[in-house]
């Protein structure tokens, strides 16, 4: 079962890039991942009551907490870098270098989960870091924007590097509690951490200006990501962190389709190779 959830995770995911996108075309990033962990935030409480695992807060243990609070941490830096990275770059170089985030994670797994790497994994490994170079040199397409020089880049694998801290915080941090209520009070730091973000750097007055149409699009994403999250968790519940990263990662196939039928983005023969790689490594860490 946990495996549904993998693969339900990752499409969510990919859907969650191209609705980010969507929304921060003319609105600060740092307000739009502010906006959006609200309505994650909101979400994954829903859930908390549907399951009824509320009550359990008050059986958390503090290192349970500790945990989660780091995760929380992390997804908050890892949100933050991934939203300023979009909107300085082009979507399909964006998202490949986060995906990346897999190798590391595998590594870190095997060092504070004790998961070990097996020549299979290996194989694997190389197959994704490979594919994501291809997948990075992708050209742009016709008439887009050239990316805000390599400030994407910075905020790219900063994303990469956060977000493969949150996996294993996270596996480490839902140990004796509840996804959903896991997630709910991961979100909570999240939300702290963006607003803090969003007044420090003077951007609150910014908020009543975001046009509609974008702040329907920051909402559906928050919707996308608030599904994700507990599908990510539940399958990190009952599978190990090195399977069900790879399987959320395939989320990139779900963006890049979503990509090309909304911002019109064609892969060069040279990107297609590097995600059919990507795609192989993937499906062999499942072996």
């Amino acid at each position: 079962m946990w495996v549904a959830f993998a693969f339900a995770s990752a499409f969510f995911a990919g859907l969650t890039a191209i609705l980010a996108k969507c929304g921060i075309m003319n609105t600060d990033s740092n307000v739009a991942t502010a906006i959006r962990t609200i309505v994650v935030l909101v979400f994954s409480w829903i859930m908390v009551l549907i399951v009824g695992s509320g009550s359990s807060i008050t059986t958390v243990s503090a290192y349970t907490w500790t945990f989660l609070i780091l995760s929380g941490l992390s997804t908050g830096a890892s949100w933050l870098c991934y939203f300023r990275a979009l909107q300085f770059g082009d979507i399909n170089k964006v998202v490949p270098i986060d995906k990346s985030s897999t190798v590391l994670t595998i590594f870190l797994a095997l060092v504070f989960l004790g998961e070990g790497i097996t020549w299979t994994k290996c194989i694997a490994i190389v197959l994704i870091a490979i594919g994501t170079y291809l997948m990075i040199q992708k050209k742009h397409t016709d008439g887009q924007q050239k990316t805000n020089g390599k400030s994407w880049l910075i905020y790219a694998v900063l994303s990469a590097v956060f977000a493969s801290l949150t996996t294993i915080l996270g596996k480490m941090g839902i140990e004796g509690v509840d996804s959903s209520l896991g997630t709910a009070i991961r979100t909570a730091v999240v939300l702290i951490m963006a607003w803090v973000v969003v007044f420090v750097t003077g951007k609150q007055h910014t908020i009543h200006d975001v046009p509609k149409k974008e702040l329907l699009f920051i909402c559906l994403s928050g919707v996308a990501t608030g599904a994700s999250w507990l599908c990510y968790y539940k399958a990190l519940r009952g599978g190990p962190a090195s399977v069900v990263v790879p399987i959320d990662k395939l989320s990139i196939l779900v963006t890049i389709a979503f990509s090309y039928l909304v911002f019109k983005e064609r892969l060069t023969r040279k990107s297609t190779v590097g995600l059919c790689l990507i795609v192989a490594g993937t499906l062999i860490m499942l072996i």
